[in-house]
């Protein structure tokens, strides 16, 4: 979507700011054009000139009011909108960018979603939101890495893969030197610093920290559906790790190999355990563990005399491995 104003409609040769969110508004056009820099695509030349002047120090005009830098006068004209009362909603006191801008936020308040789909009735507040959801159905993935072999339905899914071939990490922990490809795993890093554990078990009231290690729990502790089924035996599992460790009994794969000799192992917790007792490989931190750790029955947790922490089962292989 391009910010527009009257006033500056016939402006059409000035250089101008745009968001890949915003020109996926309407996104019905293949992507051919490749930014070599951050490898999003756009479905104009144009577009991609745009965007080009975020990788280059022509962010010359600032706001007076905050501390957002644009690229020409015309894009700083549209972002001080959002300071006056210009594109105002009178509901909730927000201000827009242009008069578009204003009509598709009023959706929020009013519930409207014009646009629906074709194959499940599921509607949308914007076009392009309609436009991505459509390939879920259709399976369309035109977003391809020039790297590996990987396809995306949607451009932002495609930058953040390129993350993986650049190395880039972004979103930095202000508390330790770590960094992540992805804001949520970011989101996520910062609950280790804090404590908190906003995802609560509406079952047994237990906090977990992740949404998807809530999901865990419960397919793990309070439900008995098996969905994942053994191919060789009939054997049923919660989950698709488990069967796929499973599995590796009947075909004998051998997936961890040791770095230092020639053994290999079946499981994971099988590589550690022979890591610390063959090579003395293992954090200082694992093996104050193994020698002042007291295992709970009633709680199936391993916690430590000096430490409140209480660790995964997957530690727990190890320890009980080690202390035969």
């Amino acid at each position: 979507m391009e910010f527009e104003t009257e006033a500056d409609s016939t402006d059409k040769c000035q250089p101008f700011e745009i968001k890949t969110e915003d020109i996926t508004e309407h996104d019905d056009k293949p992507r051919r054009y490749l930014c070599t820099v951050c490898h999003k695509r756009f479905k104009s030349k144009r577009y991609l000139n745009a965007h080009k002047q975020i990788h280059t120090e022509g962010n010359v005009f600032s706001c007076s009011e905050c501390d957002k830098r644009c690229s020409s006068q015309k894009t700083l004209r549209i972002h001080k909108n959002i300071h006056t009362d210009k594109y105002k909603c009178t509901e909730c006191g927000r201000c827009c960018y242009s008069s578009t801008d204003l009509a598709t936020h009023r959706r929020s308040h009013s519930g409207e979603k014009p646009f629906e789909c074709s194959v499940c009735s599921k509607r949308f507040t914007r076009a392009g939101n309609l436009d991505r959801h459509s390939r879920i159905h259709s399976g369309e993935k035109p977003y391809k890495c020039h790297m590996c072999d990987k396809a995306f339905s949607h451009s932002g899914d495609l930058s953040t893969h390129m993350r993986v071939h650049t190395g880039e990490k972004p979103y930095k922990c202000h508390m330790c030197d770590k960094s992540f490809i992805v804001s949520g795993a970011l989101n996520s890093h910062m609950r280790v610093h804090t404590g908190d554990k906003p995802y609560k078990c509406s079952l047994c009231n237990k906090c977990f920290s992740q949404h998807c290690i809530l999901q865990k729990h419960k397919r793990h502790v309070h439900s008995n559906r098996r969905p994942y089924h053994c191919r060789y035996c009939g054997k049923m599992f919660k989950s698709e790790h488990d069967l796929r460790r499973h599995v590796h009994i009947h075909t004998g794969a051998k997936p961890y190999s040791c770095r230092h000799c020639s053994e290999r192992f079946t499981r994971l917790d099988q590589l550690k355990t022979h890591l610390l007792k063959s090579h003395n490989e293992g954090t200082l931190f694992v093996q104050n563990i193994l020698i002042s750790c007291e295992y709970s029955k009633s709680s199936l947790t391993w916690t430590s005399g000096d430490c409140p922490r209480t660790f995964v089962l997957t530690v727990v292989s190890v320890i009980r491995k080690l202390k035969k």
